[in-house]
């Protein structure tokens, strides 16, 4: 553990230097001291860092739900359904349509839909925060989208589990959906009506119990999510919405900042673990041709967006190459592929378009005003940050 907290932070240090994103040099990291390359081997097997990977995901997600405001939802609900629902038509319907041309069968096409279609919560986050745009207008319909794709992505792998696993009936997989559902339905309502109840339940003084009560609150939340059927960071996002606005949220926000960046370095240092090069050549050309897909369907979606909200090009180019990160929710999909005895070139294509797409989304959405001038639209002024309304 140690060896991989100082390694992501040489090989970060050196490319910060060079104008580098921390994302893909904490995996680059994990890549080159895991078991599938010559050398110095710092983890044999990927799965130590299991856990620890897991903590990572749930605090990235834990943050992300604090800076996302029930405000947020309420006055712009419509927009972020219209928004998030033009996202998936457009990137899961893309990912199906691939995934038959492929022609690798029925089964590995509806998993492609998801791993196209579906973008990083994680890595967006990461880019959120290290480009300083959390406070930026159109930071609010990308949330958005997060939540509307986090949202289907959890009905949508109810659906899938009995497909990929065989289930007995239909009467089986409604059954496992409807949990799902049912879960996220009491977490939505605990949310809208209960901000005043956690808010008296996890009010401190002391720092310390404060970091105890919401990383064992984050924590126990996503395992229970996991066990209901809905993906873990789901769970930790809606602890993180309803605490963020608690009159505690903005005290939670700078404790959890050192442990959302110690652990979510683990979590993306532990995806490249478990890549091995030797498996990427094999699957190159497909890999590059779903990487043009989703760069083209996230423009799309960002001009679509942009015009839903009122927002110039630079703004779409901001949303378009910041949502193109494809990442841990993917890596579920290859995992459940896996399981389910799918196609072999299915886990290192996943594998390949992951880190393509993990390296070139921070670099695009550094660089987003080049795609800007690209786009139809007038060039809009600087967008200055929103700013923060404190909850009583």
């Amino acid at each position: 553990m140690g060896g991989a907290f100082l390694a992501a932070a040489v090989l970060a240090r050196v490319g910060r230097r060079i104008g580098l994103p921390t994302i893909p040099l904490f995996i680059l990291a994990g890549i080159l001291l895991g078991p599938h390359t010559p050398g110095i081997v710092l983890v044999a097997d990927p799965h130590e860092l299991e856990m620890l990977s897991a903590l990572g995901l749930v605090l990235l997600l834990f943050y992300l739900g604090l800076e996302f405001h029930l405000d947020d939802l309420k006055t712009g609900g419509r927009k972020m359904v219209v928004a998030g629902g033009a996202y998936l038509v457009l990137n899961v319907g893309a990912g199906l349509g691939f995934g038959f041309a492929l022609g690798w069968g029925t089964s590995e096409a509806l998993v492609l839909a998801g791993v196209l279609g579906i973008s990083s919560s994680a890595i967006v986050t990461k880019v959120l925060v290290d480009l300083g745009r959390l406070g930026d207008p159109e930071t609010r319909p990308i949330l958005g989208i997060i939540v509307v794709d986090d949202i289907f992505l959890a009905l949508y792998l109810a659906a899938l589990q009995p497909v990929l696993s065989g289930a007995d009936s239909l009467g089986a997989a409604v059954t496992d959906g409807g949990k799902a559902f049912g879960f996220l339905l009491v977490l939505a309502l605990a949310a809208r009506y209960g901000i005043r109840v956690i808010g008296k339940l996890i009010s401190t003084r002391d720092d310390e119990l404060l970091v105890i009560s919401f990383l064992g609150a984050a924590v126990l939340v996503a395992g229970i999510s996991e066990w209901f059927g809905v993906a873990d960071a789901i769970g930790a996002f809606m602890v993180g919405l309803m605490l963020g606005n608690t009159s505690s949220g903005e005290r939670i926000r700078k404790l959890v900042h050192p442990l959302r960046d110690a652990f979510g370095a683990i979590f993306f240092f532990a995806f490249g673990l478990s890549i091995d090069p030797g498996d990427l050549p094999t699957v190159l050309w497909p890999v590059l041709a779903a990487v043009a897909v989703t760069l083209a369907m996230n423009i799309l979606s960002g001009i679509a967006t942009a015009k839903v909200y009122a927002f110039g090009p630079q703004a779409a180019a901001n949303i378009a190459t910041t949502l193109v990160a494809r990442g841990e929710f993917a890596l579920i999909l290859a995992t459940m592929a896996a399981g389910a005895g799918l196609n072999e070139r299915l886990s290192p294509f996943i594998a390949g378009y992951v880190l393509v797409l993990a390296v070139l989304a921070p670099l695009a959405a550094g660089r987003s005003h080049w795609l800007a001038r690209l786009l139809p639209g007038r060039p809009e002024p600087a967008l200055a940050p929103l700013p923060r309304t404190p909850v009583p």
